[in-house]
């Protein structure tokens, strides 16, 4: 076994009915999945927002990541470990980790070292099936448009202008295009398909955005599929799939608790992505967690200009929610890599680099704080190759820049490496201001789309191609001009190039595509050579990843 899973397999869960106690979960509206793993009823979150008020709503995000690795989740759930060291009552709101990543480069979803979600292995590989019901929902309606089509197409569906695709769980690249009805007659009727991987599925959208069984039907229905031989929008009511589509997510909306290595509580609900859909956990879990803890720690996906964006702009807006306090995370290696150095060369000493990188970090912040107002704390999370002058020059600048900071080790000391860290957010919650955004829903969809680019990216100016302008005047002249943008480009930048690293300048954004998700409430904008389904690398995790002579899952991190 690696380190993550070992130090995972080294601690005994509590019973997760002691984990529900400790949040005065009653036992009556658990669901147990084992002993470690149980959903909570959905009529308990309408009990306590009837009963309870609110608790603090913390938000971890990062600077953009890097092939150094920024440790976002661990230190999401390291500062959860140590709120509750402090004794403070406290709950974790996370994403479940997506088949993809684990198999593919980026790992799993749990955290790592001594700060870690348990049963580690679990809920990388499986979990309680919510994204297994995703994937069903969404490939039923897949299945139902080509029947309607096949029995007569009484709806007239246009076969060239199906707008809604199937999806998989796992990275492959073969199937973003593809030719589906090939064969004998009775094998339907040829069209174009292609698969998004589930993450990026408007199924999923769908469920961590709904705040409730009626919701999640209503979004359902209202999914727009395909166009008629008039250019009319095509639901998937019209075809009659949601109530099928609910039945089979009826399960899968319901939270999971589950727990960390220091048994702090974690509901761990939906996982979209944060690059090529909205990158937060279900509402539904968050509201659940924030009426029964003092303080809920929850995480965005990948760096602030993505999921801490969309978590603000389109979760916070959807669930009337607020974060009291932002912790952003850096590593001394991700800003030498930002500053230029390769990752072969990041455990060498180098302050230049440093200086160089921490721009990046400083575009981050200027965001959060002054776009956003919000109070934002660093987290400078500690690797042992860093230097005692790196950590400096780093700590200097953001005291220069008036910027809270701390320094954490949780990989190798779980919540006691993050009290600092827990003692600075607290203390920042002084300072809470009201929600402040880079646009108003009420501007037109270009627009919406321009203030993202030049006031969170810092782009000169977006460029839209011919289809993505026409596509932006169809919708609004559907009634969908008051929709939020979700932007979908690579992590690895504020710009749509993966290689333009630090704080680039004088950028401009190239806008694609964009595509409707009626049913989640967004418009998806497509920058750059972004695909909503990932391909695998050369030597993906999964070679590594096996079973034991004893039967044990080794390789998986």
């Amino acid at each position: 076994m690696n380190n993550d899973l070992k130090i995972a397999n080294s601690v005994t869960a509590e019973p997760i009915l002691k984990i529900a106690q400790k949040l005065g979960i009653p036992e009556n509206v658990l669901i147990p999945y084992g002993k470690d793993i149980a959903k909570v009823q959905l009529s308990y979150l309408k009990k306590l927002e009837e009963t309870r008020q609110p608790g603090r709503l913390i938000l971890v995000t990062a600077i953009n990541p890097t092939p150094a690795g920024e440790g976002k989740t661990t230190v999401s759930i390291g500062l959860a470990d140590a709120l509750s060291r402090r004794g403070q009552k406290t709950c974790l709101a996370l994403r479940e980790p997506s088949l993809g990543p684990v198999f593919g480069i980026k790992g799993g979803a749990t955290g790592g070292g001594y700060a870690q979600a348990i049963p580690m292995e679990d809920i990388n590989l499986h979990f309680t099936g919510d994204i297994y019901a995703v994937t069903t929902a969404n490939n039923l309606l897949c299945a139902m448009i080509d029947n309607h089509i096949y029995h007569g197409n009484e709806l007239r569906i246009d076969v060239k202008n199906i707008t809604f695709k199937r999806c998989m769980d796992m990275n492959d690249r073969a199937l973003r295009n593809i030719i589906c009805g090939l064969g004998e007659r009775t094998d339907g009727v040829p069209r174009q398909d292609g698969f998004d991987i589930s993450a990026a599925s408007e199924i999923m959208a769908v469920l961590c955005l709904a705040s409730d069984s009626d919701d999640l039907r209503r979004r359902l229905d209202r999914i727009t599929v395909a166009y008629n031989l008039d250019g009319q929008p095509v639901f998937a009511k019209d075809l009659g799939a949601g109530g099928a589509m609910s039945v089979i997510l009826k399960e899968a909306i319901k939270p999971n608790l589950v727990q960390t290595l220091e048994h702090t509580p974690v509901f761990m609900h939906g996982g979209p992505f944060a690059n090529i859909a909205h990158g937060c956990n279900s509402i539904i879990a968050t509201k659940m967690a924030n009426h029964l803890a003092d303080y809920t720690v929850t995480e965005a996906g990948f760096g602030a200009d993505l999921g801490a964006e969309k978590f603000l702009d389109i979760k916070c807006r959807a669930a009337d929610l607020w974060p009291d306090a932002v912790v952003l995370v850096a590593t001394v290696r991700a800003l030498k890599y930002h500053g230029g150095i390769p990752k072969d060369q990041l455990n060498v000493e180098n302050i230049e680099a440093v200086k160089k990188g921490i721009s990046n970090l400083r575009r981050h912040l200027n965001t959060l704080k002054n776009t956003y107002g919000l109070p934002v704390v660093v987290a400078l999370n500690h690797f042992t190759t860093d230097t005692q002058a790196e950590l400096d020059e780093v700590l200097s600048q953001l005291e220069a820049m008036g910027t809270k900071a701390a320094l954490c080790d949780v990989w190798a000391k779980g919540g006691e490496g993050a009290l600092e860290l827990a003692d600075a957010v607290t203390a920042s919650i002084l300072n809470h201001s009201s929600p402040s955004h880079p646009y108003d829903y009420a501007e037109p969809i270009i627009q919406k789309i321009t203030a993202i680019a030049t006031r969170v990216y810092g782009a000169e100016r977006v460029d839209f191609s011919k289809v993505a302008k026409q596509k932006i005047a169809m919708y609004e002249d559907q009634g969908y001009a008051n929709l939020p943008v979700c932007i979908a480009k690579t992590q690895y930048s504020f710009s749509d190039d993966p290689k333009k690293l630090g704080a680039p300048e004088g950028f401009k954004m190239d806008v694609r595509d964009v595509t409707l998700s009626s049913g989640a409430g967004f418009i998806v904008v497509l920058c750059g050579t972004i695909m909503r389904m990932p391909g695998l690398p050369k030597k993906p995790a999964a070679v590594n990843i096996t079973l034991d002579e004893n039967g044990d899952t080794v390789g998986l991190f």
